[in-house]
């Protein structure tokens, strides 16, 4: 791919994200108002499924092409970015209100699947059992996401609905989450190009240009959301999705691959421990609090800075 096809196929991307994340908010939106389900148990699952799938499929790809270090360094650099960038900008552009008990449950998971992951993986290799243990941590994540769910869904009031209603809004959705996922691969394609073309290593390549790129939509949909002041479903989207990063992405490269997935020394010793104590920041203030600051959004930049910085 020449520099040329690259460049305009990123800028093409960046389109089709931007407009998806635009449509695929505004649906989601509708659809807690229209269930009575939380914002934050929307953002925590329908949303943060689709806006996983770059990942997911970038991730699998490369571990079925024997591309371990890509695999593990997208998903691994997606959370990190979706902490350390995305959620330091909701921070720091809209007040971040959470529902107390839903978030530390969420969070609590998403530290010990952060903490599983490291640990599991000083051996070089992300074992089986670490990749089971971080499965039943998924399961879990999204058997609490269902249950509050369908409470939410039977105290709360619902707004009143057509059929045609419902079909544009499905339609919408659809619109949406498929421009997100068609733009990212074209950003990520165009990404490893551009990156290929200046002779950047494949390693570095994982967890800066890919990982940020397939986290773009979990930005666009950040973004869209402070537009629309719907902070609860922004926290929502980056805490589901960095959940579905490490528990489920991961588990499926190493069953895909049929093997351990190998962790490099370079990973080991700043990928994970930075991903561990990014999200360590960024959550723990706020199960003392009831919103994010701006002081704790620029701390989250400059640690993401910081870890850039040593990266390359």
């Amino acid at each position: 791919m020449s520099i040329e096809v690259a460049v305009i196929l990123f800028i093409a991307g960046v389109i089709l994200v931007v407009k998806g994340g635009d449509l695929f908010v505004d649906a989601a939106s509708w659809i807690a108002k229209a269930s009575g389900i939380p914002s934050f148990i929307v953002g925590a699952t329908i949303v943060s499924l689709a806006t996983t799938l770059p990942e997911m499929i970038v991730s699998v790809l490369a571990a079925l092409q024997g591309k371990t270090e890509m695999a593990i360094g997208n998903a691994v650099g997606s959370v990190t970015a979706n902490t350390g960038l995305i959620l330091a900008v909701a921070m720091i552009f809209m007040p971040i209100a959470i529902q107390r008990k839903d978030y530390v449950k969420h969070c609590g998971l998403l530290i010990a699947a952060a903490a599983v992951l490291l640990g599991f993986s000083l051996s070089g290799a992300l074992s089986l059992a670490g990749s089971l243990i971080l499965i039943v941590i998924f399961l879990i994540s999204m058997a609490e996401n269902v249950r509050n769910a369908m409470k939410q869904q039977e105290d709360g009031e619902r707004i009143q609905t057509t059929r045609k209603e419902t079909g544009r809004r499905i339609v919408m959705f659809l619109f949406g989450a498929l421009g997100i996922v068609a733009g990212s691969q074209l950003l990520v394609n165009s990404g490893s190009a551009l990156a290929a073309f200046f002779g950047v290593p494949e390693r570095i390549v994982a967890v800066t240009m890919i990982a940020i790129g397939t986290s773009l939509p979990e930005l666009v949909t950040t973004i869209t959301a402070i537009v629309k002041k719907e902070s609860s479903l922004s926290i929502g989207n980056l805490i589901g999705a960095n959940i579905l990063d490490l528990t489920l992405i991961l588990p499926v490269c190493s069953f895909v691959s049929g093997q351990a997935l190998p962790v490099s020394a370079q990973s080991l010793a700043l990928d994970m421990p930075a991903c561990l104590l990014i999200t360590l920041l960024a959550l723990l203030p706020l199960l003392f609090k009831e919103k994010g600051s701006k002081m704790q959004g620029l701390s989250l930049i400059l640690g993401y800075s910081l870890y850039l910085f040593f990266v390359l």
